[in-house]
This record gives C-alpha cells, sequence and structure tokens, in this order.
C-alpha cells in the first residue's frame, strides 16, 4: 500500500478501537452507557440555558448610551420600564455601549449567574462520566481522550501551548488595562474597574484612536465587486478560475452555481453553490457544507467535489444585491477559505476530502485567507464606491483596518485563554472544585481582575459542556499557525502565485491524508512557530 493507504487503514482501525473493538463486551456496554448518559447531560446543560427567561428592567435612563434602535426592540412591562432578557444578543451591545457603570455591573452579574447550580452540577456529573468513559479506553482523563487524535497531540502539549501565549501578551494586556483604568477614572470618578467594564472602555478607546465609521465603510463593499474581488484574488494566488453556469438548477432564485477549473490546465477541479442571501425557512449559519467529497473511485477516475456557501447577506430595500458590513466581508473572505480547501484537495479517499480534516487544523486556510481583508492591496482590489466603483477605499482608512484589528486585543484574548485553560484543566483533573478553580484562574490570567461577586461562568459556558469539551484551546491553536504561514510566506507578496501554488499543493491538496504538522512543516520548511502572532499583536498593539 501507498503512504495514504496505510494511513487511511490505520485511521479505519482508531475508529474501531474508540467504539470499542478492543473491549471485552461488558466494557463495551458500559462505554454506550456512558455515551449515552454524556449526550443526555449535555443537551440538558444547553437547553437549561436555553430555557432561562431572566430578565431585568431598566429606565431609560438607565441605559444612557444604547441606541434607539436598541431600545424599540425590547419590551416594555406596565411600569413603562425596559426589559432586558439575559440573552447574548442583549447582552453584549448593552455591556458594549451603555454609560451607566451600575447598569453594566447588574447585567453582567446576572448573565454570569444563569442557571447557576442547576447547570454546575450538571457540569459536574458530564465531567466525571468523561473522566469514566476516557478510562475504558486505557487514558488517565478525558482531556487526552479527545486531544489524542488531534494536531495538539497531548494535554500536557495544551497547557503549554495556552500558558506561552498568555505570558507573551503580559505586557500589552497590562499597558491596555491601565488605560482603560485611567480612562474610567477619568468619565466614573474612583469607581474601581471591574471586568464587567471591559467591552465599554475599549469601545471608548477605539472611538478616541480610529476615525473609522463602519457604517459609512458599506458604501464600499457593493457585494458583487467583493465578489469579483475575491476570486481575482483566488485565481492570482492559487491558479483557479471560476465560471458562473448559466441556468443551473438550484433550489431558488437567489442561488448560483460556479464551476472551478485549473488556470493553467484547464481541468475540471470542482463546483460551488453560492446561497448569499438570508430569507424565511432557510438555515440560520454561515458555513461551507461539503455536499460531495472528492475521491478516487474504484475503477481510477475521479469523484469531483461539489461545496455548497450558505451566508446570511441582507438585501437593499428594492430587493438588489446589497452593500456588505466589513466584517461580513472578511466572514465572506473566511468561508471562501473553506470552499478552495474542499475543491484544491486531492485526497485518494473521501476519509481525508475537503473539510474533513483533524479539527486543530481545518480553520488554518481560512484564518490565512482573512489577512488579505486588511492589506491595502487587496482591500482596493476589493472595495470600489458603490455609485462610483472606480473610487476605492482611501489609504487611511486601508491603514486604521490594519491597525484596529489587533488594537486592544491582548486583554480580550487573554479572556478567551482563560476559558479554555478552565475547559483543560477540568478534563484533565477529577474532583475538580469547578467554582473556586475559575475565581483563580480569573485573577491569574486576567492580571487580578476578580470574577464577579456571585457570577457562576461555569455554568453558562456551552462549549465545554457540548462541542468543544477539552478543545476549547483550538480555535487561537489555529490563528496562531495561520499567523505563522501568512508572515512566513505570504505578507511581502500578497499575489504571489509560486507561494499561492505551494500553498495550494502542499497544505490543500493533501486534506487528512497526512498529518498536519508534516504539512506544514513541509510549506514553512520549519516546525510551526507563536513567535509571528505575538509579533502581530505587538506590532499593531499598545
Amino acid at each position: 500500500m501507498n503512504p495514504e493507504a496505510k494511513h487511511y487503514v490505520k485511521c479505519l482501525v482508531t475508529d474501531f478501537e474508540r467504539n470499542g473493538l478492543n473491549l471485552t463486551v461488558t466494557k463495551r456496554e458500559e462505554a454506550q452507557r456512558l455515551r449515552a448518559q454524556i449526550d443526555e447531560l449535555s443537551l440538558r446543560y444547553i437547553r437549561n440555558l436555553n430555557d432561562d427567561s431572566t430578565c431585568i428592567l431598566f429606565s431609560e435612563a438607565e441605559l444612557t448610551g444604547l441606541p434607539p434602535e436598541y431600545l424599540k426592540s425590547l419590551d416594555k412591562a406596565e411600569n413603562g420600564k425596559y426589559k432586558v432578557a439575559m440573552k447574548s444578543h442583549h447582552v453584549l451591545i448593552l455591556l458594549e455601549l451603555c454609560k451607566v457603570g451600575t447598569t453594566r455591573r447588574i447585567v453582567a452579574t446576572t448573565y454570569g449567574k444563569r442557571c447557576g447550580d442547576v447547570n454546575l452540577s450538571v457540569l459536574e456529573r458530564l465531567v466525571e462520566l468523561r473522566h469514566k468513559y476516557a478510562r475504558l479506553f486505557g487514558y488517565s482523563n478525558y482531556a487526552d481522550y479527545a486531544v489524542d487524535l488531534r494536531m495538539a497531540k497531548t494535554s500536557s502539549k495544551v497547557f503549554e501551548f495556552l500558558e506561552d501565549i498568555s505570558a507573551s501578551l503580559n505586557d500589552m494586556a497590562t499597558r491596555e488595562l491601565t488605560m482603560l483604568k485611567d480612562l474610567k477614572k477619568e468619565e466614573e470618578g474612583e469607581l474601581p474597574f471591574g471586568i464587567e467594564d471591559l467591552l465599554y472602555y475599549v469601545k471608548r478607546v477605539e472611538e478616541k484612536q480610529f476615525d473609522l465609521d463602519f457604517v459609512a465603510l458599506r458604501q464600499f463593499f457593493p457585494v458583487d465587486l467583493v465578489l469579483s474581488g475575491i476570486f481575482k484574488i483566488l485565481q492570482d494566488l492559487f491558479g483557479l478560475r471560476f465560471q458562473k453556469i448559466a441556468d443551473a438548477e438550484v433550489w431558488h432564485s437567489d442561488v448560483c452555481v460556479f464551476s472551478v477549473f485549473d488556470l493553467s490546465s484547464c481541468e475540471l477541479l470542482g463546483f460551488f453553490y453560492l446561497d448569499l442571501y438570508k430569507r424565511d425557512g432557510k438555515y440560520d449559519n454561515t458555513c461551507v457544507v461539503a455536499l460531495q467529497s472528492g475521491a478516487l473511485s474504484s475503477n481510477g477516475e475521479r469523484q469531483i467535489p461539489v461545496a455548497l456557501l450558505i451566508s446570511q447577506l441582507q438585501k437593499d430595500n428594492g430587493g438588489h444585491n446589497g452593500l456588505l458590513r466589513f466584517s461580513e466581508v472578511v466572514s465572506l473572505f473566511h468561508e471562501f477559505g473553506h470552499v478552495v480547501q474542499h475543491i484544491c484537495n486531492r485526497a485518494s479517499f473521501a476519509r481525508f476530502s475537503g473539510l474533513r480534516v483533524d479539527p486543530d487544523f481545518v480553520e488554518i486556510p481560512s484564518l490565512v485567507l482573512e489577512n488579505w481583508c486588511y492589506e491595502s492591496f487587496s482591500l482596493k482590489l476589493i472595495s470600489g464606491f458603490h455609485q462610483d466603483i472606480t473610487k476605492p477605499i482611501k489609504d487611511e482608512i486601508c491603514r486604521s483596518l490594519k491597525r484596529w484589528r489587533y488594537f486592544f486585543s491582548a486583554l480580550k484574548l487573554k479572556q478567551e485563554i482563560l476559558y479554555c485553560l478552565f475547559d483543560q484543566i477540568i478534563h484533565s483533573a477529577d474532583n475538580v472544585d469547578i467554582v473556586e478553580l475559575f475565581k483563580h484562574l480569573h485573577q491569574k490570567v486576567m492580571l487580578g481582575l476578580p470574577m464577579l461577586d456571585g457570577a457562576n461562568p461555569a455554568s453558562c459556558f456551552p462549549r465545554s459542556a457540548i462541542g468543544s469539551e477539552a478543545a476549547c484551546y483550538s480555535r487561537i491553536w489555529s490563528e496562531v499557525f495561520a499567523a505563522d504561514i501568512f508572515t512566513s510566506k505570504f505578507r511581502d507578496d500578497l499575489l504571489n502565485h509560486n507561494v499561492g501554488m505551494q500553498f495550494r499543493d502542499k497544505v490543500l491538496a493533501p486534506g487528512g491524508a497526512k498529518e498536519p504538522i508534516e504539512i506544514l512543516s513541509d510549506f514553512l520548511g520549519r516546525e510551526p512557530s507563536i513567535q509571528a502572532f505575538v509579533a502581530s499583536r505587538a506590532e499593531y498593539g499598545l
């Protein structure tokens, strides 16, 4: 067998083993029982959060700073006060814009108390059962079981990674925190700075430092122009030609289909459907779905990969293709990274095709591509004033966007690392006092900022309950190595076709057929490093 076939067999055997092949009948039945209990408890944790109907009443004065459209979206009580529901879309906006410190503190504390004791007991039981499950398969704890088949390989490697990133951010985060404390003192006097103030004062600093009007910026991102710019970048970088198929059979008139060809050989590489606009009854996430995997059939012919890009863009009032927010431009670039990842895969087995790769690796190509949204050269390719598309956004706006990307990012990233460490520790050790652990980590990671009194973040942390248990670190992991790739290979020559083709052949083509660390080391010419990630934040941070 060739190396890919051997790797395929190895993966199959591992699948069988992790489904109980090597266990006795009694232990296999025990594993199935544990799995069913874990699934039920995970769903109960999420259901408790979804069913929580906590809301707080505030007067209009107590909500000073929030825009009229936010207030209009709130229900009112009989006494005329506004009802603020403890749902993320209400809470995050309030914590970022409300000028009243007392209101921010009440909301942040109440939001952090949701499902308090009930979800805490669910999480404790979940962790206990996960450890039992992992030990049936010979692992010392659940974290080692969860990470074993991922790029990180061991829980100890994850701890080392998170601690290194957190330590590298300390100086920058300290400068950020000092500036935020000083600003709060100017605006609110001697009241101590708390974690509930973070989003509000970061926003205030941004307003002082940047002349960025994101509402006005939309006028420079007509959908069709952004798409043509993305196609141009992907063509020049990866040698791909996109051709829209006329009169294709689709499920809605908004949907269009593209063929993707190799630019030099004209070989058909794949197809993708583009379903951009929000509508009633449509799946409401933005993502890429693999409709058909690329693979070799038994007769040696290649099955063509097919992808679907789903987005939730709004049309303008006339029902025409509209203008994109900058965040939607970045999101579109990210998802096109997944489309290219799926189409350019050349693995022989569907098991390794497209997006069926290591979870620690799957986001890296898309995160690499996001960088083109912050470089002046590429921003001008994808932008143009909607009434005169020959006028791209100005150079000073491009520079501001690049600075804004990482400005005041250290504290917010350390907050994310706090949750990742918490997730990793509870899944690595027995009998952890979850509440005390979070208090300890909060003080340590967040430079002495205490956790809010009465809050219990472990009771409202769904990623640790289902979907990312013992793997919350993965997003930061991917961002770190994406930064290394972009800085080392692309930053100085954004449309270097030779480097782009190397990325296509060495990173995208193998898919899951090779170990991710081998793929990245082959492309970079060395093992990947955290240094570029740290340096990029230091360059544009405080």
